[in-house]
């Protein structure tokens, strides 16, 4: 098993690059960089989309390497943003720099916002630990004994019922049921049990220690549930079908012509065998909520993480913020993929990493 987890944690940096090279390959092609964001301000125009969407003057790099957006200000001016943002040096050089800035965790600082990349992805980090973790908890929580349940009474009103319900929440949109969520119960037009907005009270700092688990709890339900609604269907209908999958199994046959009782074969030999698929699944669902699925209910429920910062970054070309999160949470994922394999063998020794290939 060591020598698997050194193999998979010497893929890590050939994997990194990989994604580094391919993202920074991409933005060379991207018009509106940080320097035609700035001109555009400067010009007038606001924001430099403002400027391709038809307005009257174009923001951007001609083929002579100049900006259309720059009328009118002097040259040592742009050449001083570039020096400013490292666009005087030839790309190749910038991403050989970037690399060894990463090699040593040295991520740089925010373009515009004058605060480093590691400051800002801490400060956003308690949203997105809240929504991520809280949600695959609850979804995991709730879909693993629902599905049991389902496969040991297949075909029975519950399991019918129940498949329409979990159908029915997998259709509705995470953000959809957000605003139903606000509407309902967070002062629209029927009860205000649950606050509009943030992550805690004003009052947070003056709270006891029970008092603040309750003032952040009562700020999440809402954004957890909004978040873990469409989770709920894929992890059910899962252990669902892992669980029948065993049952049918002879091994299973054979327990009960032993006169093993159903519990004992259900939680003694069914449940280790079934339940490794819904753990492969692990990763991905926690990953997928922690940094890709919170974006547009961050923005719901006015919580200020990690995907409203991905997206602002992105939109503004702050290119130390888009490498260094892409490079922090590339890393996060792989890493979490071997814990992934390692709780395989935890559930089931049986499984041998060792043999494999690559």
């Amino acid at each position: 098993m060591g020598a698997y987890i050194i193999r998979r944690l010497l893929l890590i940096f050939p994997t990194l690059l990989g994604i580094l090279i391919i993202n920074f390959a991409l933005v060379q092609f991207v018009p509106g960089g940080p320097v035609e964001q700035i001109l555009a301000q400067i010009e007038g125009e606001g924001d430099v989309f403002e400027a391709f969407s038809g307005g009257s003057r174009e923001v951007g790099n001609n083929n002579d390497g100049s900006y259309a957006g720059a009328r009118g200000l002097p040259d040592d001016y742009i050449k001083e943003l570039e020096k400013e943002f490292g666009f005087d040096k030839p790309p190749v050089e910038r991403f050989l720099n970037m690399l060894w800035d990463y090699m040593r965790f040295d991520f740089g600082e925010s373009y515009f916002r004058s605060i480093s990349v590691v400051d800002l992805v801490v400060e956003k980090m308690p949203v997105s630990i809240t929504l991520g973790l809280w949600s695959t908890l609850l979804a995991y929580l709730v879909s693993i004994p629902l599905g049991i349940k389902k496969a040991v009474t297949d075909g029975s009103d519950f399991d019918t019922w129940t498949s329409g319900v979990i159908i029915l929440a997998y259709a509705i949109p995470g953000f959809l049921f957000a605003i139903l969520l606000l509407v309902l119960f967070a002062g629209g037009s029927y009860y205000q049990f649950f606050p509009l907005r943030g992550l805690t009270s004003e009052n947070f700092e003056n709270l006891s220690v029970i008092g603040k688990m309750k003032d952040y709890l009562w700020h999440i339900t809402l954004p957890v549930l909004a978040s873990s609604i469409s989770g709920f269907a894929t992890l059910t209908l899962l252990t669902k079908n892992s669980f029948l999958d065993e049952i049918q199994k002879q091994y299973v046959i054979t327990a009960r012509s032993k006169g093993l009782k159903e519990k004992q074969i259900l939680y003694g030999h069914i449940f280790r065998n079934a339940m490794l698929i819904v753990i492969a699944g692990f990763p991905a669902v926690f990953i997928g909520v922690f940094f890709g699925g919170s974006l547009i209910i961050e923005t719901i429920f006015s919580l200020d993480g990690l995907g409203r910062m991905g997206f602002e970054a992105a939109v503004a070309r702050d290119y130390p913020v888009i490498f260094g999160t892409l490079f922090v949470f590339g890393l996060i994922g792989l890493i979490v993929g071997i814990l992934s394999d390692l709780m395989y063998v935890f559930i089931d020794p049986r499984i041998d990493f060792e043999g494999r290939q690559g």
